[in-house]
């Protein structure tokens, strides 16, 4: 089995500063942001200041979002991708196509699409079968925009937990890493955090994107089995005698589905 993926943090490319600091949060996986966390002015700069600190740390690993397909700069960004063995995976933004898909992919990382329009949702299934997709996760801003929602509403969660839907059966029916969830954008507040990482956990999701390192911990709790439910994970676990047949632990009946969920949870735990 895969190492789980729980957390993945954003670090703004024009801020090579923060690039150790994010390394060193206890996240997941980092994401040096060539999108929506850099002017303009500085796009091109962010690339130089991520090439220079993989030169100097070549054992740091990262992953890029690029800029989106239809920027000036996308190009230069996936060829960038391309030529640094430090960054091991794309984040691409605002993705809408299969094709757009594909091109991200020729640079030979695993690609992550970010679904965040009605159309990226429309061409999910085309999208999720290109070779070289490991994951999918969607952005709730940029898409409750597209969509007309108002954030803050009930009426608006019912939406984006029907994109999550999408996310997680394109996920699972293509044999993709489990898909994160959108960041959550209320840096403060903690418990708000908690929450809807438990929401998006019990929805499938094996974690969330992540713009804040103060967040890393708050997910990684909320994605937490609790004690009890590891003791029978364990159980479950050291019952297995390695056939084919089913066995019982507790007076319950264990068969493949339960021994794979129970060595999920102990995985998700480090167990």
């Amino acid at each position: 089995m895969t190492q789980p993926i729980r957390t993945a943090l954003f670090v703004p490319g024009s801020r090579p500063e923060r690039f150790a600091k994010a390394l060193a949060s206890g996240a997941d996986t980092v994401i040096v942001d060539f999108e929506d966390a850099v002017e303009e002015a500085l796009k091109r700069q962010a690339r130089e200041h991520l090439g220079a600190f993989l030169g100097e740390h070549p054992e740091a690993r990262v992953r890029v979002r690029v800029n989106a397909p239809e920027h000036a700069e996308h190009e230069a960004d996936l060829a960038f991708c391309k030529a640094h063995a430090g960054v091991i995976g794309v984040l691409l933004p605002k993705v809408e196509s299969a094709a757009q898909s594909e091109r991200a992919a020729v640079t030979g990382k695993p690609v992550w699409p970010i679904i965040e329009s009605a159309r990226g949702l429309l061409m999910l299934s085309a999208i999720a079968q290109v070779k070289g997709i490991e994951r999918l996760s969607f952005g709730a801003l940029d898409l409750a925009l597209d969509l007309n929602l108002n954030m803050d509403s009930p009426a608006a969660q019912i939406i984006l937990d029907q994109a999550r839907y999408n996310v997680l059966v394109n996920s699972v029916g293509c044999g993709l890493e489990p898909p994160l969830d959108s960041v959550y954008p209320a840096i403060s507040n903690t418990d708000g955090l908690f929450r809807a990482t438990q929401h998006a956990r019990d929805m499938g999701f094996g974690g969330a994107l992540c713009i804040h390192p103060a967040q890393v911990d708050t997910i990684h709790r909320a994605l937490a089995p609790d004690e009890q439910t590891l003791d029978w994970a364990r159980r479950v676990v050291a019952a297995d005698s390695g056939g084919a047949g089913a066995y019982q632990v507790d007076g319950q009946m264990v068969d493949a589905p339960v021994l794979l969920r129970a060595q999920r949870l102990l995985a998700l735990a480090g167990s």
